[in-house]
């Protein structure tokens, strides 16, 4: 496919993407006051604890309004996740068989999934993130928090573990499209391993290790998951064009088929 088909596919793609976002806002619109109690509820645990002052503030005349908007944005991008992912897959994988598009919904069945996993994750380690962070308020000081910064902190957080529990999944992605082999992501494991725990000491910013293992361990496993998918999916395409007489992908010949040992014994004689 030429440079310009790409660029128009990829236009494409982003205007349904972008399509299915705005009707998850609508959606999202009428769910606002719910997910507003439940985003700054690790505040007013963490004012509870003390027995201080932790709130939210609206600085201006239109920030509550502005918060409404961004929060329903927030919950279109979870709400239409589905969408947004299946565009993403048609996009890396235009050049799939009829056959082989059946794997969408495979990819969708994980992607999902991963993706509202990683951002529960996050979820899970916000009142801790939140804890540490307004921790060191002096004594009978008042901690009014600025809506527009804890909203982005939040999505910041819940949006980056959603993306990185989806990394997996585009490696298969990537792997099934042709672009990138099982023997690449085998090679680059110990950067991976270190960048999922590089990754979770910067989102996390807890003092403890355990939070930061906790985080880290299911993107590790996640990456060896998709390498054993790309694995068996590698070896069955080169079994099936050695079959045809044709290269591996790597570009390497199958090996002739062993030579009977020497002293294999011969057939015995009528």
């Amino acid at each position: 496919m030429p440079l310009r088909a790409h660029l128009l596919e990829l236009r494409h793609r982003l205007f349904l993407a972008a399509l299915g976002l705005v009707l998850g806002a609508v959606v999202g619109w009428f769910l606002y006051e719910p997910m507003f109690e439940l985003l700054q509820q690790p505040l007013q645990d963490v004012a509870n604890e003390r027995g201080s002052v932790v709130a939210i503030n609206f600085a201006g005349v239109a920030t509550s309004f502005d918060m409404k908007i961004k929060v329903s944005l927030f919950l279109g991008v979870f709400l239409s996740s589905p969408w947004w992912l299946y565009q993403l897959w048609a996009f890396v994988t235009p050049g799939l068989t009829r056959s082989e598009r059946r794997y969408a919904v495979g990819f969708l069945a994980a992607a999902v999934p991963l993706f509202l996993a990683g951002a529960a994750l996050a979820f899970w380690a916000l009142p801790n993130a939140v804890r540490l962070l307004t921790e060191f308020t002096p004594e009978g000081a008042t901690n009014l928090i600025d809506a527009q910064t804890y909203l982005s902190f939040v999505m910041r957080l819940l949006l980056a573990f959603g993306l990185a529990f989806l990394l997996p999944v585009l490696m298969v992605a990537l792997n099934f499209a042709g672009v990138g082999r099982a023997e690449t992501w085998r090679r680059g494991w110990r950067w991976a391993i270190v960048i999922a725990f590089t990754f979770s000491a910067v989102m996390t910013p807890t003092p403890d290790a355990l939070t930061m293992i906790v985080v880290a361990a299911p993107i590790c496993a996640l990456y060896f998951v998709a390498l054993g998918v790309c694995e068996l999916h590698d070896r069955r395409l080169d079994r099936r064009r050695a079959a045809a007489g044709l290269p591996r992908l790597d570009g390497t010949m199958p090996g002739p088929p062993p030579e009977p040992s020497p002293g294999a014994a011969s057939e015995p004689r009528t």
